[in-house]
C-alpha cells in the first residue's frame, strides 16, 4: 500500500523543468532507492515532497493526503523526515542539543525538556553516538556528523525517511555500517526513500529503484531490472558497472 504518491509532479525554475511529469509512488515498509546523473532532479524531487520548493504541477500525497502548499514544518508534523545532501549539522551546537532540536521541531503535540532528552539520548545510542553527546557537532568525521543529521530526523518520530546521499563521501568500511544502519531504520517500521550514488549500497538494501534523468523518470523497476536496463546503463550505470566492476 503506497505512504507516498505523486502524479504529474513538476517543476520550474524559470523556463528550465529541473522535474517534469513524474508519478511515483513507494510502498509502505519499502527501502526504494534513486539514482541519476548530477543534475537529474533527485534533490529536487526530495524538495518537493518536504515543501522546501512549492510544486509547479501535479500533485505529492502522503498516507492519501495531499501535501501541495503546506509548510516543512506541517509535512514533517506529519511524519516525513529528511536529511540533506550536504550535511546541515549546528555547528557549535553539542551533538545532544543538534538532536534536541528535531525532538522539539517534530512533535505535533508540546514536548517537555525531559522527554525530548529522553528521545535524543535514545536516538543517539540508536545510531551509536551517545559517547560524542557532548562534543561540539563540528568537531565529528563526516560519517559522524551525518549521523547526527539522521538521529535528529529519527527523533521527530517519521512514518517515511528521504535520505538524500548519506553515503557520500564515506569509506567502505562506513558505507557497509550505513548500510546496516538503514536496513534496521527500516525494520523499525519507517519506509525509506534514499538518493544515492554509491551503487552497493542502491543494489544491496533497496527493493525498488526509480531513475531520472534531465528531470524525467527513465526507469523503474527491481535492482535486477535497472541494472540490465539499456537506457540506465547508458546514460548513468555505463557498460563497466553492468559487467559488475
Amino acid at each position: 500500500m503506497p505512504i507516498l504518491e505523486g502524479q504529474g509532479v513538476t517543476k520550474f525554475f524559470g523556463g528550465l523543468a529541473a522535474v517534469s511529469n513524474v508519478d511515483f509512488h513507494v510502498d509502505q515498509g519499502e527501502i526504494v532507492g534513486l539514482i541519476g546523473p548530477n543534475g537529474a532532479g533527485k534533490t529536487t524531487l526530495f524538495n518537493l515532497i518536504s515543501a522546501a520548493f512549492p510544486i509547479s504541477s501535479g500533485e505529492i500525497r502522503f498516507k492519501g493526503q495531499k501535501l501541495n502548499g503546506l509548510k516543512p514544518h506541517q509535512i514533517c508534523k506529519l511524519g516525513v523526515a529528511r536529511t540533506f545532501q550536504e550535511t546541515k549539522v549546528f555547528a557549535n551546537m553539542p551533538v545532544l542539543q543538534n538532536v534536541l532540536v528535531g525532538a522539539f521541531f517534530g512533535s505535533p503535540n508540546r514536548v517537555s525538556w525531559a522527554d525530548a532528552a529522553r528521545e535524543a539520548t535514545q536516538a543517539l545510542e540508536f545510531v551509536e553516538l551517545s559517547a560524542m553527546s557532548t562534543i561540539p557537532a563540528k568537531d565529528l568525521t563526516l560519517v559522524n556528523q551525518k549521523r547526527t543529521e539522521l538521529a535528529r530526523a529519527l527523533v521527530t518520530k517519521p512514518e517515511l525517511l528521504l535520505l538524500d546521499e548519506l553515503m557520500a563521501g564515506l569509506n567502505p568500511t562506513e558505507v557497509s555500517e550505513s548500510m546496516e544502519l538503514v536496513t534496521r531504520i527500516r525494520d523499525r517500521g519507517i519506509t525509506i526513500l534514499m538518493v544515492e550514488h554509491v551503487m552497493k549500497a542502491i543494489m544491496g538494501i533497496c527493493e525498488r529503484i526509480m531513475a531520472l534523468h534531465n528531470g524525467e523518470k527513465i526507469a523503474e523497476g527491481t535492482c535486477q531490472e535497472i541494472s540490465c536496463n539499456k537506457t540506465v546503463i547508458e546514460i548513468y550505470l555505463g557498460e563497466e558497472a553492468h559487467a559488475g566492476n
